[in-house]
Formats: structure tokens, C-alpha cells, sequence
């Protein structure tokens, strides 16, 4: 079972649509120059300060990169790789340490600021996998930074944790996520619960280290390792939450911060199904719109189909089946981005006709499986770092009670999200670390926050959250008026410009800016 809403920046990882691409000039409602962050170089706090040398001494031995399991193909030679050793438990620096892995691109030009990481989101999502597919939409940034992303703890090559085998995950494909039956009921938690054991199997003592925390620490040492006295750092979706975990835990460290796609600081695992199912169901009222749909009716005609195929599941092109789960995989994928409504189109009016292969096609590319039948460990990660982080764990009898709130909020998306409340994290081997991260930062460089009024995965109201949690003078709010996963790179020329000149030149805009 995954979990269907995820926080990365996934329209680049699935291969959906061409990032990046132009757009028009648009309006703002910033009339002034807005102000200037402190200068790139200036010299921060020793946050390595009391680690040991063996850590803070570490020279990355950077050389060409190999072939990955999230990235079969290796990328071109203007990418390095390395390994950075950090503590597996960060309450004993001294103790054993993990491996994570990095990788690199080097400044384009000869004016180098310094490093810029990138976290692409999940959590569980490969950033070194990721990087170089990501360079092209980030290519005025390279002329000043070198770009630099890694696969947090848990994920891809740093410790990856794989918590049950390909087989096992497509017999997972059976169970319906959003029971009707008691014996429905018992299959579901039934494979919550192995898979919960299976990832401790896995993971042993790692488990219980994967946090947010463990890995925005990682990102101190990291910077330290890389040379940088200031932390300059590009978080998308989940990699905003983790930017805003790191400017609580190392304020003065803070250089120039950009948080696109924001998750809600203040939102506790239930609220955050609520605001994803706000999301999507918003999405989806865009979408029908541009099909000239009645969004109420089509949304019920979109249920209703869902219901079909969950008596009866749709064959496909291949010997499996269409079930009720992976049509609802494939319905949200082509959500995270406007540019894929008209896939979403045609494979809607297939699935009506009797025919699952593209709505098959699409939950196998956000599942990540390929056509070999081999799936990444990403969703893996993301449940462990999730499960970890996340104190609130409602029981099954809770989430039924919750269920006619969700499916008053969309009846489309809502019984799946209510249901995955207890789901997720059900008997999970460790338990959870906080009910919302702490992200106030206050004495931090100036923040860029980044909210998309047509977020579907992160709607646009945890930006404004964020903006606020992370205090006055900080936070700073840049809104677009666009549909879609995140903002940069989507084709407004006010949000790319305005980050442009923030990342490349320390140019704060006036806090609420608005680009339409």
C-alpha cells in the first residue's frame, strides 16, 4: 500500500511534462524594489562545532557517478558523486556512522556564490537520482552555484531501505484501500501492519533514525563538508518542511532559502489528509471545468466509476487487472500538473469503455514500477520517514468516524484519505516524534516561501502557515495564481525571476507579492 498524496516534486520524477518551459510576462502586485538578504558569504555560527573530527574533517572524494537503482543509466560527466559519513544516531556523534550519498554539479560560471542543495521532496524521493534530470529548469541558478542534492537517510543509495520485495508489493495491489467490508477491513490493516515489520526486518536500528530532524542535522554537516559558511537551499513539497525544520534547528545558518510547494507546518497527520483532499478535489474541480464539466457532476461520474471497478476491476493491455486502487493511483497522477489534464482525459474515457491500460500506465509511473515489474524503494522511505516523524496515530474505529468529513470534502478522494489516516502508520514499529515540526526561526537570513493558489498536493493556505510559523521578518510570502505541483519552473516569468533574483543576488521581495 502506498500513500497516494505524495510531497515531491513529482511531475519531474514521472516524466509527465516538460519543466521549465516558457512563459508569458506577468503581472505583480509588488510596485517596489523589495529589500536585500545578507550577502552569500557572510560568516555563520559553528554549527559542526563539538562533532568530531573523524566528521567535520571529512574531504569528499567526489568522482564520476555509477549507476543507481533509481537511476539505472548513470548521468553525464559534468556530474560528480561522493560519500558523506554522518552519525546514525545524531545523540551519539561518536558512535557508528551511515553513508549518504551526493552528488554534484559545479558552477556554470566564474562568479560562484557556492553551493545550492536541492531536496526534491517524498520524503523518500532520490535527489541524486533526480538532480541532473532537474538541471535544465534550474539552469540560471548553475551559472552561480553548484548544484547539489543527495538521498537523505533511508533513501536510494544512503541506506535505502526496501521493506518488502516486487512480488509482495504488486500482491499489495489487491487489497482496497478503502474497505467496505469487515473482512475488507482486516485485509487492509492486516497489510499495514506486514509492512511495518517487513520495513523493521529491513532497517533494524535505522528505523528509528530517519526523522526530518536526523536528516535537516545531515544538512549541516553537509554544508560544513561542502565549505559553506551558509546554508543556501532549494526545498520543494516535503523539502520545504524539511527546509523549515533546518531554519528552526540552525537559524544563523540560514543564507538564502527558497520553500516552493509549501506543507503545512501547522497541520497534524490527520489535518494534512484534510488539506490534501481539499487539494485534489479543487484540482479535479479545475480540470472538469476546463472540460466543460459541471465539477460537482463529474466528480460523482468519476466516484461512481471507481465503485465499478472496485466490483469489477477492468482488464488491461497486460495479464493484471485495473483495481479500484490502482485507478485512484492513476486518476491522482496527472493532477500534479495542468499539462497532463488531457492524459487524464483519455484515460478516463477508456477506463469508461472497459479499458484499464491507461489508467494502469499511470499508477505504475507514480508507483514507480517499470516494465519489468521492478518497483523503486522510494514509497519505502517515504513511509518510514513519515511514520517516524508523525505522533498522531489514529485507530481504525477513528478513521471510520472521520470518514463522512472526508467524503463531504470530495467523494472522490475523500475515502481513501480518510481511510489512510489509521492505514499508514498502523502498528508501526517506532513511534512517532511530533504532531506538527517546529520551523520558527527566529534571527534567520529572510525566507522565500512559495504558494500555488492550484497546489493540489500542498495547498496554497500551508504557505501562508509557513510564511508566519517561521516568524516575522523571515518568513516572506511570493503567491502565484497558477495550477499544479509548485510554482518555479511552471511558466510564469514573475515567480522565476523573482527567485532568480533572491537565489542569484540576495533580492528579498516585498513580503505578499503576487504573481498572476
Amino acid at each position: 500500500m502506498a500513500r497516494f498524496v505524495r510531497w515531491t516534486a513529482l511531475t519531474v520524477a514521472a516524466g509527465l511534462l516538460a519543466a521549465g518551459c516558457g512563459g508569458s510576462s506577468d503581472d505583480s502586485s509588488d510596485n517596489g524594489k523589495g529589500t536585500s538578504a545578507p550577502p552569500a558569504a557572510e560568516s555563520s555560527g559553528g554549527a559542526a562545532s563539538g562533532l568530531p573530527a573523524s566528521l567535520t574533517g571529512q574531504k569528499l572524494d567526489w568522482g564520476a557517478c555509477k549507476a543507481t537503482d533509481d537511476a539505472p543509466a548513470p548521468p553525464g560527466d559534468e556530474w560528480q558523486c561522493a560519500t558523506l559519513k554522518v552519525p546514525l544516531d545524531w545523540a551519539k556523534p561518536e558512535g557508528r556512522t551511515i553513508d549518504l550519498a551526493l552528488i554534484r554539479s559545479e558552477a556554470d560560471g566564474d562568479d560562484r556564490i557556492g553551493s545550492l542543495l536541492f531536496n526534491f521532496g517524498g520524503p523518500g524521493g532520490s535527489g541524486v537520482s533526480t538532480m541532473p534530470a532537474y538541471a535544465s529548469i534550474v539552469s540560471v541558478l548553475h551559472e552561480r552555484y553548484d548544484l547539489v542534492s543527495w538521498d537523505p537517510r533511508g533513501v536510494g543509495a544512503s541506506e535505502g531501505i526496501r521493506c518488502r520485495s516486487d512480488k509482495e508489493i504488486q500482491a499489495a495491489e489487491a487489497v482496497d484501500i478503502s474497505p467496505d467490508t469487515s473482512a475488507e477491513e482486516t485485509a487492509y490493516f492486516r497489510d499495514s501492519a506486514a509492512f511495518g515489520k517487513g520495513c523493521e526486518e529491513s532497517a533494524g536500528k535505522l528505523l528509528a533514525h530517519v526523522s526530518t530532524t536526523d536528516t535537516a542535522r545531515d544538512m549541516d554537516l553537509m554544508r560544513h563538508v561542502l565549505g559553506d559558511s551558509k546554508m543556501h537551499y532549494f526545498g520543494i513539497s516535503y523539502g520545504t518542511e524539511l527546509g523549515g525544520v533546518y531554519a528552526h534547528l540552525f537559524p544563523k545558518n540560514v543564507g538564502r532559502l527558497v520553500l516552493d510547494a509549501v506543507v503545512d507546518p501547522s497541520a497534524d497527520a490527520v489535518g494534512h489528509a484534510k488539506n490534501q483532499t481539499l487539494g485534489f478535489q479543487r484540482a479535479l474541480n479545475d480540470y472538469l471545468k476546463s472540460t466543460g464539466q459541471n465539477p460537482e457532476q463529474g466528480s460523482r461520474k468519476i466516484a461512481d466509476l471507481l465503485q465499478r471497478i472496485d466490483a469489477e476491476p477492468l482488464p488491461t493491455s497486460t495479464e493484471r487487472k485495473l483495481t479500484q486502487t490502482l485507478a485512484f493511483t492513476g486518476i491522482i497522477l496527472p493532477l500534479y500538473s495542468k499539462s497532463s489534464w488531457p492524459t487524464l482525459t483519455s484515460a478516463l474515457e477508456a477506463a469508461e469503455q472497459g479499458n484499464g491500460s491507461a489508467l494502469l500506465a499511470l499508477a505504475d509511473r507514480y508507483n514507480e514500477r517499470d516494465a519489468s515489474g521492478r518497483y523503486t524503494t522510494t514509497t519505502h522511505s517515504q513511509r518510514v520517514i513519515s511514520c517516524l516523524d508523525d505522533k498522531q496515530r489514529p485507530t481504525p474505529e477513528e478513521a471510520k468516524k472521520l470518514l463522512p468529513e472526508f467524503e463531504e470534502i470530495s467523494p472522490v478522494f475523500g475515502p481513501f484519505l480518510g481511510w489512510d489516516t489509521a492505514g499508514w502508520c498502523h502498528e508501526w514499529p517506532v513511534a512517532g516524534q511530533f504532531d506538527t515540526p517546529e520551523v520558527s526561526a527566529p534571527g534567520a537570513a529572510p525566507i522565500l516561501v512559495v504558494g500555488n493558489t492550484g497546489d493540489p498536493a500542498t495547498p496554497y493556505e500551508g504557505a501562508r502557515r509557513m510564511a508566519d510559523e517561521l516568524g516575522k521578518g523571515v518568513g516572506v510570502m511570493l503567491t502565484w495564481k497558477g495550477d499544479g505541483h509548485g510554482a518555479y519552473g511552471s511558466g510564469s516569468d514573475c515567480v522565476d525571476s523573482t527567485i532568480n533574483a533572491y537565489v542569484l543576488n540576495g533580492t528579498v521581495p516585498k513580503d505578499g507579492k503576487v504573481c498572476s
